[in-house]
């Protein structure tokens, strides 16, 4: 499957410690969305405690505030 991103989402997402390795490698494992609300809260699995910049906490849950990968999640359900 071919994976496009709006190229003014990517640059919206400045601070990626993690150099775009999802748009870049077929193996790179992303954050595991949970359940999303309105295509704009996108809760994401926190189990893993690796720190990301983009990994807020939310009581006990965890958001994504990644643009990158909430797009890639909306459009194409990853």
């Amino acid at each position: 499957m071919e994976i496009e991103v709006d190229k003014k989402t990517v640059n919206k997402t400045s601070c990626c410690e993690k150099n775009f390795n999802c748009l870049k490698s077929d193996k790179h494992v992303c954050c595991k969305v949970e359940y999303c609300v309105n295509n704009k809260v996108h809760f994401i699995s926190g189990s893993d405690n690796k720190y990301c910049s983009y990994k807020k906490s939310f009581g006990h849950s965890f958001f994504c505030t990644c643009t990158v990968r909430k797009e890639l999640f909306n459009k194409y359900g990853v």
